[in-house]
């Protein structure tokens, strides 16, 4: 697996360029493809020995996750056809989903999600019976294996957004929510063999801290001088089902499972008890959206930017893609602006379109502080992604360049006024268990944010924290006035330090993609 993974940063070209270069119109999309290949076997250096992927002679033994081993052993012969034959459409796969694989999808959903239409929850679904809800299961699998399944529509709800607008989620019913699950990581297997190495949102593997690294690690050890910070305009509202299906048809062509999708994307939606037909988009909520959206990118942009960059660019480029929110670096200022002018083109052919006030291409890079200070202007503007604010910096002792990466403003001002709320309606509680909550609410908050040089926005927000704890014990009586050094003990103990607790961003990057490490 850890091969895999390698295979695949070398297919987005954040590395030094010695097996898939990034620029440059003589490297043939033939060249492209065999270096691709080689990339894909084990670490052992063979190839996936052909075998029928429907017959699994494996033993029937149980396992921790509810699926079995001639289920997975199914799966993996799935995901290496996949990889054997870029071309391959498959057209048996929902014989996959199994009970014993809803029963592992069941438990993989958040037990404490609000209910769908449906009303029912996670540990009513459950029940106190085992042979009920096996029960439940087997009539489930029954329905959707006979077609009978029918999908109901999503609940409507809404989250406020940092800016002070909604967004709008939909909430599936539970049995939804299984079913989705439980395809999702049968397609899963058929979609990874295809995926590019720069696709980092909603994979196995993969996640928010691994797409960072690897933009951090691009737009250092590249020479990249421009980054153009794009948003699609309410890409989940207004993505095409017409194409989504075609897209999805270039590699499934089991009738029932495409059944399944069309399903879920017409099935509605529910606000206020009045329902509405959903013509176009995904519900952001849903647990199949997240492949869906993927598998939309990946023909939609994918697939497109890579053979752009190696075709078109003269210079080198960086891409990063943790689901809609793209980064791209460019060594060029001509070569950022005929990508985005291209791009922008390309995007209108399948309905989406990059949002005006959202998308800038800015100046950015290790020659980018003196460029701008040579011509007598003020500091590199900085961008955001993924919840850190990118800004230009250079070390003190030597003068290297770095990306110096701490929380955006807006959004740990928004916690701590959620923090405030909640502390105002958890006021006369006993302290200890207000304490565990905040200690569960910072440690979770430090666990993403705790990055390198983000150690002020840490210590910023837990003394904030500090305060608004002291403030809500001290309004608890209008007699009593809590001092500080009887307080402190209480934030000693409940409210976590601040503390980095990821590591170099580069030196992950390099322990997960060994090959890739510059010698």
């Amino acid at each position: 697996m850890k091969m895999r993974r390698t295979a695949d940063v070398h297919d987005s070209g954040e590395s030094d360029g010695r097996v898939v270069p990034t620029k440059g119109p003589n490297k043939s999309a033939a060249d492209t493809q065999l270096a691709f290949a080689a990339l894909a076997e084990d670490p052992e250096g063979r190839r996936p020995t052909k075998e029928n992927t429907e017959r699994t002679p494996s033993h029937r033994t149980q396992g921790r996750a509810g699926e079995t081993r001639r289920e997975s052993r199914g799966l993996q012969g799935v995901r290496e056809a996949a990889e054997r034959d870029k071309g391959r459409r498959f057209t048996a796969l929902l014989h996959h989903v199994t009970v014993e694989r809803l029963h592992a999808s069941l438990y993989a959903l958040k037990r404490d999600a609000a209910a769908g239409v449906d009303g029912v929850t996670w540990r009513e679904y459950v029940g106190r019976s085992d042979k009920d809800l096996a029960l439940r299961l087997r009539t489930l699998c029954d329905r959707v294996h006979r077609g009978a399944y029918r999908a109901q529509p999503s609940k409507r709800a809404y989250i406020p957004k940092t800016d002070g607008r909604q967004r709008p989620l939909g909430i599936a019913a539970l049995e939804d929510k299984i079913v989705q699950h439980a395809v999702a990581r049968v397609l899963m297997h058929v979609y990874e063999a295809d995926f590019l190495g720069f696709s980092y949102g909603f994979r196995p593997g993969r996640g928010q801290h691994d797409a960072l690294d690897a933009l951090y690690v691009g737009l250092v050890r590249r020479r990249v001088n421009w980054v153009l910070d794009a948003d699609i305009r309410g890409f989940f509202d207004t993505l095409d089902h017409g194409w989504l299906m075609k897209f999805v048809e270039h590699r499934i062509a089991d009738p029932r499972v495409l059944r399944l999708i069309r399903k879920w994307l017409r099935a509605g939606v529910s606000e206020d008890g009045e329902w509405s037909k959903t013509e176009v988009g995904t519900p952001q909520g849903a647990t199949i959206s997240p492949l869906l959206a993927n598998v939309y990118l990946h023909y939609v942009f994918d697939l497109w930017v890579q053979h752009w960059r190696c075709h078109h660019a003269t210079g080198d480029v960086v891409v990063v893609r943790y689901a809609d929110d793209i980064v791209m670096g460019f060594e060029h200022r001509a070569d950022a602006e005929a990508c985005l002018a291209a791009w922008r083109t390309r995007l209108r052919q399948f309905g989406l379109d990059l949002h005006p006030d959202k998308t800038r291409l800015l100046e950015f890079g290790r020659f980018a502080m003196r460029d701008r200070k040579e011509r007598g202007m003020r500091k590199p503007e900085t961008f955001d992604f993924l919840g850190f604010t990118h800004v230009c910096s250079v070390t003190r002792k030597t003068g290297r360049f770095f990306v110096r990466r701490k929380s955006i403003r807006k959004r740990l001002r928004a916690k701590l006024q959620e923090i405030k709320a909640e502390l105002r309606r958890r006021r006369h509680d006993p302290v200890r268990q207000v304490g565990r909550w905040l200690h569960r609410v910072v440690q979770g908050w430090f666990n993403y944010h705790a990055v390198p040089w983000n150690g002020p926005s840490l210590a910023a927000f837990r003394s904030q924290v500090v305060w608004l704890w002291l403030r809500a014990l001290r309004r608890r009586s209008q007699r009593h006035h809590l001092p500080w050094a009887r307080f402190q003990p209480l934030a000693v103990r409940w409210i976590p330090s601040a503390r980095i607790l990821h590591p170099y961003p580069w030196l992950r990057f390099d322990a997960s993609h060994p090959a890739l490490h510059p010698r």
